[in-house]
């Protein structure tokens, strides 16, 4: 009882235990499926998802108000004189960042990337690059005209502050006493340094002047025979001369200096003698310059230093109007390279400030002693020592702030709160952050990677991996905001409004304080009338929503409206904080864009493979590679710009091509052939193997980099697993084609793969090939010879056994491998076998005709022959035992090999061989109607095929179908007549033989029959001596079978039609009374034995006994295998029987 209760807890816990695990199976089969499901949805339904992905949108969503409204209507009060002023002001500045944004637009990118593409190959084409240039002329006269519209924009703007500011003249339009119109001195600085911007890139781009000359040179080649090229002289020197034009104008680094040089003052207009303008334009240079100077190197500094290039610019305009310096300013000025060393423009383009004062003002550089000008140079390699030093430092606390502000992110965009006020703020304030940090990281980047080319410095591989981190923080930055694109948008509108109204309030104030401060005389001064007049201006256009021209209007407005104490020092310093963070708000998008823009990687690509690999090899956080490959698809837009190719998708086809070729090497590829190494090793581990303990050795989880979503390389789609999972495909087929034997290897490691890293691969539906098979079909065809020689044939079980093998094992063939290999190599390969045993058999039968010729064995055949049907008339007409052991023995006599055979067993081992031919024939035909049959199991009714061409064309399909509809007809045509008729090798071979056999000529071959008795008494001995060595421990010459003897004799019985002859020896039941007579004897002898007690002799006489047994066994085994051997070829008909047959069926 006790025993039993014990079996039964056991038996409870063994079950409970099964239970738990599938459960947990289950519980994890339900989590992926529910996550299947899951995509499913969101990939269906487009309201399921609220997350933005930029991966997969292929729609962006944009919240930048536009004005439709006019200048002229927005600015709009009873204060004429106000009204013009501002609406002039507003409409100079308005075209100035019109300007600017065209050659952002329109001209940088495409100079930046002259010679990018086919001109930037080691063997450029003759006349590329003239055919290069003749594409950039229509953009260079564009420019042209865009450089003199900035020159325009820029003399108009000084002329007329300088109007403003003239009190030389008594009838002002306005009384601008403390008015300070900042606004409009940084929207000209903003043009000039556009206008610088354009000078660097044309002075980098040293291939466009180049090409330039060489194409100035063409034209005057062309020149000289003009009738040749079909061009009007008159043509061709406009057109040389506007290439002049162009040359000077744009390409000899005088863009910003034909600003400067062209005159300012008009006959009704002295620029340069007007004094209180000059204070004016000084003072607002240095405001604005203080304003960027407290904030350059701050977290929130955003794009501050990019300001400073046209403080610079308008500081050089200023000293070329009024050639007056305020040293200690100038002094500030220089030594802004304390705080920024350089200040990147775009691409790989670095402006320096000292070197642009140098160039610009010599005169003044000439008064700063040399040790100045040196620390300059040193401050920028301190820079980077000090950045190299600091830069992992620094990237731990960014990443540590970037990783916090993306959960506040998520969290604050995620709820939704009564407290509307303060989750705006907190909203405001995380949107502004995310801003600061994006542009702070750009700075960092930009300045640092492009910092060490200028200087030829080389960057640590350390250095570039922090580097890499902080792009992928940059636009994981990005991310975050695309990613909260609806929430974004709905949250905007409402920080927008509530900025509006924190500013309206403010002015709304300001302007009850002025309306209730009156004058003695109850009335306004016309001062007060235009403070009044630009407090309802702004006012009216805070009303409105927060577009850049009403929020440039209103910078203008409350320049003129702080005057009069209007406003107190904290408010106004509080209301243009707001400003400044409704500008922001106003221009998130195109802030973040510039801010996280990755298109300098462009021309760092090289450190690319660097950051490959460390992604590679820091599995754990395999999904930053999505945001390095966003860097790199931030290249596309400006490559679209270029026009010196006949098409900009050249250029990012190469690029595309250059980045999926390392992103291949460094990600794929690797990770390809470690997952296969790694499932070798797992499926070899019980081989002796390195130490793979993972405590000892670090062993890698590939997993993480598998799971990584599919990358979007410009228009490539990336699946990592899906290229994993081909490879391997791709890999186990081709290796198990080239081994068929190791197919059992590659399906262990398929589900090594499938369980260790969950990768779906597709089975190749090879036919498999065990270890005892050995050699394939068309290894033996080719080599028939020896095959028939090193292998034994079972006439029963269809299988061929190899004889011996220095291996442990023995290869073995049959049916299975047979049809295996004749599905891989095709059906027809059956024929070609067939036609390489007839010519092996050829060979064969010259031997066969040849040992029969020999004069000692026909003289003896014809003796024994002779003597047989002498006494066949007796009682007893049956072919002797003794007469078949004299000839045996009068073989041996004739000689003997050196391995010990006699010319009868050469003889045996010739008839062996080919009816191992023979039973490879009887094997072909078998693999071939196995395989037949496997590969149309699936056609209903043999009897009745459909007709898929005559159905295809009754459908009325394509071309393309009706093809393939043929060519099924004629596959599963061939495969039905196959199988249902197969093919008759044997009566072909028989067929083809016996009429030689059977010619009178070779009347030495009909002796064959008498030899048989003989041979097979030698075939007998041979085989009990083979199987005798089966339990021997050498086993060199053992076997267990040889039926190859027996369909041999069959064979060549047909071809000689002599069954008959042979049956009329009645050799086998001569050799059935022999060993009965043989074994009476023994009988009767081992009873005499024993009253004598001799142990010894009835030792012997039991042995013999055994013996006698086992040839009569062997005997049998023969006389059967040969009779079933007899069917193949149809024994039972005779030669003129089967001929009278074949006239029937005809």
């Amino acid at each position: 009882m006790a025993a039993d209760r014990w079996d039964k807890d056991v038996d409870d816990g063994v079950v409970r235990i099964v239970g738990q695990l599938q459960l947990r199976k289950y519980g994890k089969f339900m989590e992926e499926f529910t996550t299947q499901l899951r995509s499913i949805e969101q990939s269906l339904d487009e309201t399921i998802c609220e997350a933005w992905d930029m991966e997969s949108d292929a729609v962006s969503l944009q919240h930048l108000p536009y004005e439709n409204t006019t200048l002229l209507e927005l600015i709009s009060t009873d204060n004429k004189i106000l009204n013009k002023v501002i609406t002039v002001l507003a409409a100079l500045c308005a075209e100035a960042k019109h300007l600017c944004h065209e050659a952002k637009t329109r001209f940088h990118s495409s100079l930046l990337f002259y010679g990018e593409g086919s001109l930037a190959s080691n063997n450029v084409p003759d006349g590329e690059p003239q055919v290069a240039v003749g594409r950039m002329v229509a953009l260079m006269q564009d420019l042209s005209c865009h450089v003199s519209r900035c020159y325009l924009v820029a003399k108009n703007i000084v002329q007329q502050m300088s109007a403003l500011f003239d009190k030389s003249k008594p009838s002002c339009v306005i009384d601008v006493t403390d008015v300070h119109f900042q606004t409009v001195f940084e929207h000209l600085g903003q043009m000039l340094a556009s206008l610088v911007t354009l000078d660097e890139i044309v002075q980098a781009q040293s291939a466009l002047r180049e090409h330039w000359t060489l194409y100035r040179r063409m034209l005057k080649s062309v020149h000289h025979n003009c009738a040749k090229f079909d061009v009007a002289p008159e043509d061709l020197k406009a057109l040389d001369k506007l290439m002049g034009q162009l040359e000077y104008q744009l390409l000899q680094g005088r863009i910003f200096m034909g600003c400067l040089e062209q005159g300012f003052d008009d006959t009704s207009l002295c620029v340069a003698k007007n004094g209180a303008f000059a204070e004016e334009f000084a003072l607002n240079i240095r405001n604005w310059f203080t304003q960027v100077d407290a904030k350059l190197g701050e977290t929130n500094e955003l794009d501050k230093r990019k300001q400073l290039i046209g403080i610079y610019a308008l500081y050089v305009l200023y000293y070329y109007i009024y050639r007056t310096i305020d040293k200690k300013f100038f002094k500030a000025l220089w030594d802004v390279y304390k705080k920024v060393p350089a200040v990147h423009i775009l691409g790989n383009i670095l402006w320096f400030p000292d070197q642009f004062l140098m160039l610009q003002m010599p005169q003044v550089i000439r008064s700063l002693d040399k040790k100045a000008q040196d620390a300059v140079k040193m401050q920028r390699l301190n820079f980077l020592q000090q950045k190299s030093a600091s830069l992992s430092k620094d990237v731990q606390a960014l990443h540590v702030q970037v990783s916090s502000w993306l959960l506040r992110m998520e969290s604050a965009f995620q709820k939704d709160t009564d407290k509307l006020l303060e989750d705006l703020n907190r909203r405001s304030s995380l949107l502004l952050q995310g801003i600061y940090f994006g542009w702070y990281i750009s700075h960092q980047v930009t300045t640092v990677m492009n910092l060490h080319v200028a200087l030829s410095k080389p960057m640590t591989k350390s250095s570039v991996l922090l580097l890499g981190k902080m792009i992928e923080m940059m636009k994981a930055i990005e991310a975050m905001f695309h990613r909260q694109t609806v929430k974004i948008c709905d949250s905007v509108t409402h920080i927008i409004q509530h900025l509006s109204y924190v500013a309206l309030f403010a002015v709304s104030n300001a302007k009850k304080r002025l309306v209730s401060d009156k004058v003695s005389d109850k009335k306004y001064s016309e001062r007060r009338l235009d403070v009044l007049s630009s407090l309802v201006l702004a006012e009216k256009c805070l009303n409105g929503p927060a577009t850049k021209e009403r929020r440039l209007i209103i910078h203008l407005a409350i320049a003129v409206g702080v005057q009069m104490k209007s406003f107190k020092e904290e408010e106004i310093s509080s209301f243009h904080s707001v400003m400044r963070k409704l500008d922001l708000i106003g221009e998130l998008q195109e802030k973040l864009q510039e801010g996280c823009d990755g298109s300098f990687l462009y021309w760092h690509r090289v450190v690319f493979p660097i950051f490959l690999d460390d992604v590679y090899e820091s599995a754990v956080d395999g999904h930053r590679i999505h945001f390095l490959v966003a860097a790199l698809k931030d290249c596309a837009g400006p490559i679209r710009m270029t026009k010196h190719e006949s098409n900009p998708q050249v250029i990012l086809d190469k690029f595309k091509e250059e980045m999926y070729s390392q992103f291949k090497e460094h990600i794929l590829d690797k990770l390809c052939k470690d997952i296969e190494t790694d499932l070798r090793l797992q499926t070899h581990s019980h081989l002796q193997l390195d130490d793979r303990n993972p405590f000892r050795v670090g062993l890698r989880d590939y997993s993480q980099i598998l799971h990584i979503r599919p990358i979007k390389l410009f228009d490539l789609t990336i699946n990592v697993r899906a290229f994993v999972e081909h490879y391997l495909d791709k890999t186990f087929y081709n290796l198990t084609t080239v081994a068929l034997h190791d197919w059992k290897t590659y399906g262990e490691m398929r589900s090594m793969a499938r369980q260790r890293y969950g990768l779906t691969t597709v089975e190749a539906h090879l036919p498999s090939q065990t270890l005892e098979q050995g050699l394939d079909v068309l290894e033996i065809m080719r080599n028939i010879h020896v095959f028939v020689s090193r292998y034994y044939y079972n006439l029963n079980n269809q299988i061929f056994v190899e004889r011996t093998s220095n291996n442990k094992h023995l290869n073995t063939i049959n049916i299975r491998h047979i049809a295996n290999s004749i599905r891989t190599h095709g059906i027809g390969i059956m024929n070609t076998t067939v036609n390489f045993t007839y010519q092996f058999l050829r060979k064969k039968f010259v031997i066969f005709s040849q040992f029969l010729f020999d004069e000692h064995i026909k003289s003896r055949l014809i003796k024994d022959l002779r003597h047989f049907r002498e006494t066949r008339s007796q009682s007893d007409p049956k072919y002797p035992f003794d007469r078949a052991e004299k000839f045996n023995r009068g073989i041996r006599k004739l000689g003997m090999t050196p391995e010990g055979e006699s010319y009868l067993d050469q003889f045996r081992t010739l008839v062996s061989q080919v009816g191992n031919a023979m039973g490879y024939v009887r094997m072909i035909r078998s693999g071939g109607l196995h395989c037949c049959s496997s590969a149309i199991q699936f056609v209903p009714d043999l009897e009745y095929v459909a007709n898929f061409e005559e159905l295809s064309r009754e459908a009325l399909m394509n071309d393309d179908c009706i093809e393939a509809a043929q060519r099924l007809d004629a596959v599963v045509t061939s495969l039905a007549k196959n199988f249902s008729e197969g093919s008759e090798y044997f009566r072909l071979l028989v067929d083809v033989f016996s009429p030689t056999f059977r010619d009178p000529s070779n009347m030495h071959l009909r002796n064959f029959f008498v030899i048989l008795p003989p041979l097979t008494l030698n075939y007998v001995e041979h085989a009990v001596a083979c199987k005798e060595r089966m339990s021997r421990k050498n086993k060199v010459g053992a076997a267990f079978t040889d039926d190859g003897f027996a369909m041999g004799v069959a064979y060549i019985l047909k071809l000689l039609d002599q069954y008959q002859e042979f049956d009329s020896l009645h050799w086998f039941q001569s050799v059935s009374e022999k060993f009965q007579k043989d074994s009476a004897q023994v009988n009767e002898q081992r009873k005499a034995a024993v009253g004598k007690e001799d142990e010894k002799l009835q030792q012997a006489m039991s042995l013999t006994g055994k013996r006698l047994e086992t040839y009569q066994h062997e005997f049998d085994l023969l006389n059967y295998s040969l009779s079933s051997a007899r069917i193949f070829f149809r024994a039972d008909l005779t030669a003129a029987e089967e001929k009278q047959e074949k006239v029937d069926d005809v």
